[in-house]
C-alpha cells in the first residue's frame, strides 16, 4: 500500500468517526490503541498498519464505524516510546498493539491491566513481557519475530553470498534485551562460518557513520543488522553506510532490501500484523491475554535486490537466488 493511500484511508475513518460515533446513539465503541516505532511516513510500517485493519475487517471491525483506532507514531525513540505509551493508556483504550521490544515494554510500565498485544519481539520472555509463551500470565501476549538462533542463518547468508568476508560487524541496540540476545548468538556461532565478529552500538546517526566508517578500513568486512527501533529509525542511514563503504550487508527485515540493501531474512511482518487482528478480536470479544499463548512466526522470507549485489560486485549464487521469496530488480 502507498503512502499517500494509507493517509488517504486513515484520514477518512477520522473523518467519518464522529458521525460513527453519534449514530451508535450513545453505545461506546470500543477503542485499539497502536504504538508504533517508527513514523507515519515510514516505508514500511504503513503497509502493516494496513494488514492489520484488514485483518480486523475480516472479523467484522471497521475503523470509524464498530470501533476506533488511536495510533502513536513513536519513531523508535525511547523518550517518545515512553511519551506515547502513557499517553495511550491515558484514553484507556480496550487493547493496545505494540510493535517491538522498544514499544511493548514501555506499555507494560505504564499499565498492568488495558490488554497488551506485540508483534515483532525476539525475547518476550526474556524482555519480562510475559512469564511464559504458553501461559503468558499477565496482560500481555502476541507474536515472536524469530529464535536467536536466526543469528546463525544470517552469518551463513553472508558467507553464501559474499564468500570472502572473514569479519562481521554487528550492527545492535545494546539498551534492549533483544539486542543482547541476538548479538550473543551471532558472536557464539560466527566461528563456525570462519569469522570473526565484533559489535557496532547503535545509538545515533554519527556515532553509526563513525563505527561503520572505521570498521571498513581493513578488507573482508560484512554487516549483521538485527531488529531493533533504532535499526528503523536509521535504516536509511544504514543502508546508505553499507552502499557507499561498499559492505555486503544481511538484514532482519525485507524493509532494508527495499530501501536499497542487500539481502534479508526475517518473518513474513505483514502475516504477524493480520495474526494480531485475530487476536485482537478474541480480546475484544472477551477473552483474556493471560490465557492466549505467545506464536512464534509460521513464515519466514528471503528477500535479494540483485541491484545492490551488482553495485558490489557480487554474483548471487544459484541455489541462494533459486531459495528467494523476492528478488528485486
Amino acid at each position: 500500500m502507498q503512502r499517500r493511500e494509507f493517509i488517504t484511508l486513515i484520514g477518512s475513518a477520522a473523518a467519518a468517526w464522529p458521525l460513527a460515533a453519534r449514530s451508535q446513539q450513545g453505545e461506546r465503541v470500543p477503542r485499539i490503541g497502536m504504538l508504533l516505532p517508527a513514523t507515519a511516513d515510514d516505508s514500511e510500517y504503513p503497509t502493516l498498519v494496513n494488514a492489520f485493519v484488514r485483518g480486523l475487517q475480516q472479523f467484522g471491525w471497521a475503523d470509524g464505524r464498530n470501533v476506533r483506532i488511536d495510533i502513536r507514531w513513536a519513531g523508535g525513540g525511547a523518550d517518545s516510546n515512553r511519551r506515547y505509551a502513557a499517553e495511550l493508556v491515558t484514553l484507556a483504550p480496550d487493547v493496545i498493539v505494540a510493535a517491538g521490544n522498544s514499544s511493548a515494554g514501555p506499555l507494560l510500565q505504564a499499565t498492568r491491566t488495558i490488554p497488551i498485544v506485540f508483534t515483532i519481539v525476539p525475547d518476550p520472555v526474556g524482555a519480562g513481557l510475559v512469564d511464559s509463551l504458553a501461559r503468558p500470565g499477565g496482560n500481555a501476549t502476541g507474536f515472536t519475530s524469530f529464535a536467536y538462533d536466526i543469528g546463525g542463518k544470517w552469518l551463513e547468508l553472508l558467507k553464501e553470498i559474499a564468500p570472502r568476508v572473514t569479519r562481521a560487524a554487528v550492527i545492535r541496540d545494546s539498551a534492549t534485551t533483544a539486542g543482547v540476545g541476538q548479538w550473543s548468538a551471532i558472536q557464539t556461532a560466527a566461528p563456525s562460518f570462519g569469522m570473526e565478529a565484533s559489535p557496532i552500538n547503535l545509538r545515533d546517526a554519527r556515532e553509526l557513520e563513525r563505527s561503520v566508517a572505521t570498521f571498513a578500513r581493513s578488507a573482508n568486512g560484512g554487516l549483521i543488522v538485527t531488529s531493533s527501533g533504532l535499526a528503523i529509525s536509521h535504516r536509511d542511514t544504514i543502508v546508505m553506510q553499507a552502499a557507499k563503504h561498499r559492505i555486503p550487508a544481511v538484514y532482519y527485515s525485507r524493509a532494508f532490501v527495499a530501501a536499497g540493501g542487500l539481502i534479508s531474512y526475517g518473518s513474513d511482518r505483514v502475516a504477524q500484523f493480520r495474526s494480531v487482528a485475530g487476536y485482537v478480536d478474541r480480546i475484544l470479544k472477551g477473552e483474556k491475554p493471560a490465557d492466549l499463548p505467545v506464536q512464534a512466526p509460521t513464515k519466514y522470507e528471503l528477500v535479494i535486490n540483485l541491484k545492490s549485489a551488482k553495485a558490489l560486485g557480487l554474483a548471487v549464487p544459484t541455489s541462494l537466488f533459486s531459495r528467494a521469496d523476492e528478488v528485486i530488480e
